[in-house]
């Protein structure tokens, strides 16, 4: 500080002066409030956020790994086929001689029907055969005697034929030496021509009684054939009466009462075979992927049992298709129709990829995004990623994650469209 020297003898103060104005120091401050204002403006964090209880999340880690290409569905355990008994022929239940579930041989007879018109065709057609088989033997009775007949008369013409061909022969040798009548001669030349004719039309006619013989006999042995066939179908439906198991199997349900009358056709029960196939119903929305021939597995009592698909059903009802599978070599011991298990199916081969575990967060996102957990698990941001195949246990990331990253797998509805979560 320095003092002013009045030279008329006395001091005075001087108020010091600063370097720049007041003026121009609010005007400085006031630009460097209105910069700084400007910064926060274009360098905040507009995202919108909330405050999250990080005890109420789930928080995983992505990882990269081998993603198996299956899905698991359910199957019911049938049987492969089943034999349904229907009656052939329609009668009275008389005895029930198997009952349900029983395990039966193919011939064992299960219900024995009662039908007393078939009794009364089978009688009708013994006697039938009988009548034909006694005019079968009259037939050919009748014919031996008239061919016996016939071969006598040809001996006797024959034997005429001898003598009056020898007669002939004598004639014309006495004849020559005129020691006869040339009209005895005659006589006996028209004789022997005469007995040799007649015996030519007896042999035309025993030729044609051998074939009439023949043909007659032919025609009645078809007709006794053609009865002992109706006979024996007659028979056939007597014991078509006894409803017998077609194969080897099980007896499921019995419909027949005894007392009660079964008409022809009638459904009265069913054989179960032995044979079980496993029946799973699959969402439609992989019905492009499935095809006979795919693998599938479950797990009972720590050990795995392998089956093949060998049937995809055409049909498509209320979103599902079934599709049947049956076992490759081992199934379980004590499997039973209408158990149900959980197979996976396997779609595809493994294959290396980013992975991250399935949740809830998928039904509120669509698999569009996920929030990324910060190294400190304070904060998440929301991330679009993109997400391809999926399995019971993991979804595969396409693009969007890196593996260490963290996200949040819980459920992400009470999140709204919030950008940035606060974990608390």
């Amino acid at each position: 500080m320095m003092k002013q020297i009045d030279y008329n003898g006395m001091d005075t103060r001087i108020e010091p002066t600063s370097r720049f104005s007041r003026r121009f120091i609010y005007i400085t401050m006031g630009t460097v409030i209105a910069f700084m204002g400007l910064l926060w403006l274009v360098f905040r964090d507009t995202s919108s956020s909330m405050n999250v209880n990080k005890n109420n999340i789930t928080i995983a880690t992505v990882k990269k790994g081998e993603f198996n290409d299956y899905i698991r569905v359910v199957g019911q355990v049938i049987p492969d086929h089943i034999i349904y008994l229907d009656a052939i022929e329609g009668g009275r239940v008389e005895e029930r001689l198997i009952e349900e579930g029983a395990h039966v041989k193919a011939g064992d007879v299960i219900i024995r029907l009662s039908n007393p018109l078939l009794n009364i065709g089978i009688l009708q057609s013994e006697a039938n055969l009988a009548y034909q088989e006694n005019e079968l033997r009259n037939t050919r009775l009748y014919m031996e005697q008239e061919h016996l007949r016939l071969k006598q008369e040809r001996i006797a013409l024959h034997k005429d034929l001898v003598q009056k061909k020898r007669r002939f022969e004598q004639y014309s040798h006495l004849y020559k030496k005129h020691l006869v009548s040339r009209e005895d001669h005659l006589q006996a030349q028209e004789e022997y021509s005469s007995a040799s004719e007649q015996l030519k039309v007896l042999d035309e006619r025993i030729e044609q009684d051998v074939q009439l013989r023949d043909n007659q006999l032919q025609s009645l042995n078809e007709n006794i054939q053609n009865i002992k066939k109706s006979l024996w179908l007659v028979r056939e439906r007597l014991e078509n009466l006894k409803i017998k198991a077609p194969v080897d199997g099980q007896v499921g349900n019995i419909e027949a009462q005894v007392g009660q009358s079964i008409s022809q056709g009638e459904r009265i029960g069913q054989i179960i075979t032995p044979e079980l196939k496993v029946e799973a119903s699959i969402d439609e929305h992989y019905v492009e992927r499935i095809h006979p021939g795919l693998s599938a597995s479950f797990e009972r009592e720590g050990q795995t049992y392998n089956m093949k698909m060998t049937k995809v059903y055409p049909e498509v009802q209320n979103g599902q298709f079934r599709t049947d599978l049956h076992f490759i070599s081992n199934r379980p011991a004590n499997i039973r129709s209408g158990q149900t298990y959980h197979l996976d199916l396997q779609l595809g081969d493994p294959v290396q990829a980013v992975l991250i575990p399935r949740g809830s967060f998928y039904q509120s996102s669509g698999g569009e995004y996920v929030y990324v957990v910060d190294e400190k698990e304070s904060t998440a941001h929301r991330r679009r990623v993109s997400l391809g195949r999926q399995n019971p246990l993991h979804y595969e990331v396409l693009e969007g994650l890196h593996p260490g990253e963290k996200i949040i797998i819980s459920g992400y509805d009470l999140f709204g469209k919030n950008e940035r979560l606060n974990l608390q």
